[in-house]
């Protein structure tokens, strides 16, 4: 089995589940993009079909006759609940040897190419990651919408929907934070906003999709979307510093990588940079522009 030459790497979170397929030089294959199969969001046999259904589509695209009888491996990085995904991947037959890992580890591996280092992710969710001098790895936050996740989509754009429904009800200046708010909504009033992200049963969604329209207004300089940007990432860098404490104590220049739409903007930089050099951190910031794919190549070609 270990001569086979394919190997399939998963990346798989609560918004979408990207795979591809690679010859043992690393070169890709076959890409697929399907929908996210966080078993927190969708349960077991959820997450299965969905990763099923992907698998399926990405083998489809290639040009490799028969690629399922010859592929070595397949590595699921993928959000949710380890346990059952390891029960999961004990289901899946075909597909080599199958195991199973955080979907940190390939925005880690990106951050640090294998060495000490730590990574601070935030997309939809957010997480910090970290290797430490001994080769071990540690996840801190996570935790998901309920317990905050700083820096995320979804942590951002509450911040911002308080700070422009504070605005439509008029004890703030109106600074397009509000009406931007009304467009992501297409309603009008404060009253009626509250009650849709009360009563939607996809408000979670709704809120974490405002967060790009809030970056984009911190950029041209409303100070209520700077505020709530500034607010998300420092409690993000908060769990950052408490991670680089721990584990690089007395430590200078620590490689730190910054992943994720929410925290590779202008914006954001400012505020990390800020961050960073008033708090004294000392970290050297790597802003990583590969998408999480290419972490998951580079770690099929260690496995």
């Amino acid at each position: 089995m270990a001569n086979l030459p394919y190997r399939i790497g998963v990346d798989g979170g609560g918004t979408k589940t990207e795979l591809i397929l690679v010859d043992g030089a690393g070169q890709i294959l076959a890409r697929h993009v399907g929908p996210g199969c966080n078993p927190s969001h969708l349960g077991a046999d959820g997450a299965r079909t969905v990763l099923l259904s992907a698998l399926e589509a990405l083998l489809s695209q290639s040009a490799v006759r028969n690629p399922k009888s010859e592929i070595s491996a397949t590595r699921l990085y993928v959000a949710g609940s380890a346990a059952t995904w390891r029960e999961i991947a004990a289901l899946l037959h075909g597909y080599g040897v199958v195991a199973t890992g955080p979907d940190s580890l390939p925005v880690l591996e990106l951050a640090t190419a294998g060495g000490p280092g730590l990574v601070l992710h935030a997309g939809t969710g957010s997480f910090v990651a970290a290797r430490a001098p001994d080769g071990s790895v540690h996840y801190a936050g996570g935790l998901g919408w309920r317990f905050g996740d700083p820096g995320s989509g979804h942590d951002l754009g509450r911040r911002a929907i308080a700070a422009a429904l504070l605005e439509l009800q008029g004890w703030a200046p109106a600074t397009g934070l509000g009406e931007a708010l009304r467009a992501h909504t297409a309603l009008a009033d404060a009253a009626s906003i509250t009650r849709l992200f009360y009563t939607d049963p996809e408000a979670n969604a709704r809120i974490a999709a405002f967060a790009p329209r809030a970056i984009e207004l911190a950029q041209q300089g409303c100070r209520p979307a700077q505020v709530a940007l500034a607010g998300s990432i420092g409690e993000l860098v908060a769990q950052g510093r408490l991670v680089t404490e721990k584990l690089f104590p007395g430590a200078r220049d620590i490689t730190c990588g910054i992943s994720g739409a929410v925290l590779n903007n202008p914006a954001a930089k400012y505020a990390l940079q800020a961050f960073a050099e008033s708090n004294g951190w000392p970290v050297k910031l790597h802003f990583i522009t590969e998408p999480p794919s290419e972490g998951v190549r580079r770690l099929l070609l260690r496995d």
